[in-house]
């Protein structure tokens, strides 16, 4: 089928707030002067729901967002469609197809089977995307160390560690630089620290099967992070950005740990584990420290960390959490020109001390039960980062993923954040922040 955009709009006869009409073999989206992406996404989606496979975006009025907006509509996790795009000049163009390939990295790695996808799979499918979009940088600007099994122990990289070895697949962790300078001593720009729980039991607090059907998706925040670097790169990013992915599979074996096991951290900080399926944040400790070391810029970790933030925004908004005002000014900012959907969640000092325990510094559970999670789990989180209260943010990634569709995502990952964080770390290598 036929895709038009138009500007004029539908007649009459089609009825109030109609913005899809069709014509012989084509369908006509109608959009206003400004630019909405919802709306053409929208679209693309009835139109998957009208059982249409192929479409050939016709006409004068695409261009490189509106393409990509009626593309994420469009998708579907089992690729079973064909999208043919117009001819656009060749800066559109290059655009276009750098939103896809990372666009469709994070969507469809999100959606492997665990089995398939290994803490391993992860990492290394993670430096091989981003090999790909740094293809035009020199040899050795792109460095990257692989830590494995109980080798993590060794480093002291016990939260990792802990939670991943309960697995027959070894917890795993990836230090990647990505340095275009070429000066080993250039200064860091930013660290992200990504969360890959390739999949969430819920160790010895077992989840229940309804809790669990999506646990596959629990390493979302490390995709997310990794698709946002590679877009960037691929944008010309010419600043340094190290990525810290830690990742492992959360499972029950007479080798997993238990309640009230307590890990020692590389800063000194003792934890007492009062909950197993908190084990997102036990890994991203590690992650943070080793980011904070890095003196970089700034700090943004992301993860599908709390069911709390879930069900205080749903499906369609990621949560934001830091102190630092104007880091999350300008991630909303960002967020706002992609139109992607970013809501601003509460992190004081007073949630600090609801991480307690009788036998550890901290537990990673909050208390009492009456707790703010989405709150108290960025609290536990800023024991790794040495000035929490600056250069610090928190992403609760919980857009990652949709056990159901709706009017504008299939089925499974939907990649919403991409564009935002890319954008954020060019921006802010253009600024020199």
């Amino acid at each position: 089928m036929q895709i038009l955009l138009s500007s004029q709009a539908p007649d009459n006869v089609w009825g109030k707030n109609t913005f899809l009409t069709f014509q012989q073999n084509q369908a006509i989206i109608h959009f206003s002067e400004n630019f909405d992406r919802t709306l053409i996404q929208k679209a693309a989606r009835k139109l998957r729901g009208q059982g249409i496979k192929q479409a050939e975006l016709v006409g004068e009025h695409w261009n490189a967002d509106s393409c990509w907006a009626f593309y994420q509509g469009f998708y579907t996790a089992k690729q079973d469609f064909e999208v043919d795009f117009p001819e656009l000049d060749e800066t559109e163009n290059e655009k276009l197809l750098e939103l896809i390939e990372s666009g469709d990295f994070v969507r469809e790695i999100i959606n492997l089977p665990s089995d398939v996808l290994t803490p391993e799979v992860l990492v290394n499918r993670a430096v091989q995307f981003i090999q790909q979009q740094a293809e035009d940088w020199q040899e050795g600007e792109l460095n990257y160390q692989i830590i494995k099994g109980q080798d993590l122990q060794a480093k002291g990289y016990h939260g990792i560690w802990t939670v991943g070895k309960g697995s027959a697949n070894a917890p795993v962790m990836l230090q990647l630089d990505f340095n275009p300078t070429g000066d080993k001593n250039a200064p860091v720009l930013a660290c992200l620290v990504g969360k890959g729980i390739t999949f969430d039991t819920g160790g010895y607090s077992l989840k229940p099967s309804n809790s669990m059907d999506s646990m596959k998706a629990d390493m979302g925040g490390a995709a997310l992070l990794t698709g946002a670097l590679g877009l960037a790169i691929a944008q010309g990013l010419n600043a340094r950005v190290k990525l810290y992915l830690c990742c492992a599979e959360n499972m029950i074996s007479s080798h997993a740990f238990k309640l009230n096991d307590i890990i020692t951290y590389k800063n000194g900080v003792t934890v007492e584990v009062l909950n197993t399926d908190a084990e997102g944040r036990l890994v991203l400790a590690d992650g943070l420290i080793e980011a904070d070391a890095q003196n970089p810029q700034f700090i943004i970790d992301a993860a599908t960390l709390t069911g709390a933030a879930k069900r205080a925004v749903g499906n369609d908004y990621h949560s934001v959490l830091s102190m630092d005002e104007q880091l999350v000014a300008d991630l909303l900012q960002q967020a706002e020109q992609t139109q992607e959907l970013f809501w601003r969640l509460p992190f004081a000092s007073f949630h600090r001390p609801l991480v307690t325990s009788a036998f550890a510094d901290i537990g990673n559970s909050g208390y009492p039960d009456t707790s703010p999670g989405a709150s108290t789990a960025t609290a536990f989180l800023s024991y790794f980062v040495k000035n929490y209260q600056q250069h610090w943010l928190h992403l609760d990634c919980s857009a990652t993923y949709r056990k159901s569709s709706n009017e504008l995502w299939a089925t499974g990952a939907t990649g919403i954040g991409v564009q935002t964080l890319a954008n954020l770390l060019l921006t802010r290598a253009k600024q020199g922040v």
